[in-house]
């Protein structure tokens, strides 16, 4: 039998460790918090590794520029990294001026810089958080947007998380779980495709990103 004096020294040890050992669990459980350092997808000075209209992109003072001001677009247009992905986490700050842009992910491009697959959507009214799929199923995980509001306010900087997993699909705007998606088990949707920013047909809009980063998570699921 433990002493008095053993018991409560457990129970000081057990007191002083327990948020740290429930951080380690709830890191272990989430696949962003797996080992492996974020990959940066722009290097801040120019669009090295990225390709799409040079008529509607620029880098102005480290933050990825996309507009529509000086171009009338015929169909959405797209600004492509240069390497497809599969299962990961990606993160990405934007500031959408007006109008409608997102972030495509396992997607397919197409001619003259369009683009088919998965979109983190936003939106200056609505559809910002939803999973939207261009060219395709429109949207595939939709939100409350009085909800998505209440973490977000257009027209200034946030944080877009992206986490695909498999068939799971998460999306976090500034630390909020906008859709927590996975698809059914028949589902053909590409597991694999590239990153890309959308500008969208329209009125003349302007969207911009920066800190764009990646980390690959494992298994082929």
């Amino acid at each position: 039998m433990k002493s008095p004096r053993l018991r409560t020294a457990a129970s000081v040890i057990l007191l002083l460790l327990g948020p740290a050992l429930l951080a380690f669990c709830a890191d272990a459980s989430d696949p962003s918090k797996h080992d492996g350092k974020f990959t940066p997808l722009f290097n801040g000075k120019n669009l090295d590794g990225w390709h799409g209209d040079k008529d509607l992109w620029k880098v102005v003072d480290g933050v990825i520029v996309g507009s529509t001001d000086d171009k009338q677009l015929k169909h959405n247009s797209f600004l492509f990294y240069e390497k497809p992905y599969k299962n990961f986490v990606l993160k990405a700050k934007f500031k959408l001026r007006n109008h409608n842009s997102g972030i495509q992910f396992r997607s397919q491009e197409l001619d003259d810089f369009d683009c088919k697959g998965y979109q983190a959507d936003m939106a200056e009214k609505k559809y910002t958080g939803i999973l939207h799929e261009e060219k395709g199923r429109t949207i595939v995980a939709n939100v409350k947007e009085d909800e998505v509001l209440q973490h977000y306010k257009p027209g200034e900087w946030a944080e877009y998380v992206i986490t695909a997993d498999g068939p799971h699909i998460k999306q976090e705007i500034n630390g909020y779980t906008t859709i927590d998606y996975t698809e059914p088990a028949d589902d053909k949707s590409p597991k694999e495709g590239v990153i890309a920013l959308q500008l969208h047909a329209g009125p003349k809009m302007q969207v911009e990103f920066k800190d764009i980063v990646i980390k690959e998570l494992p298994g082929t699921n």
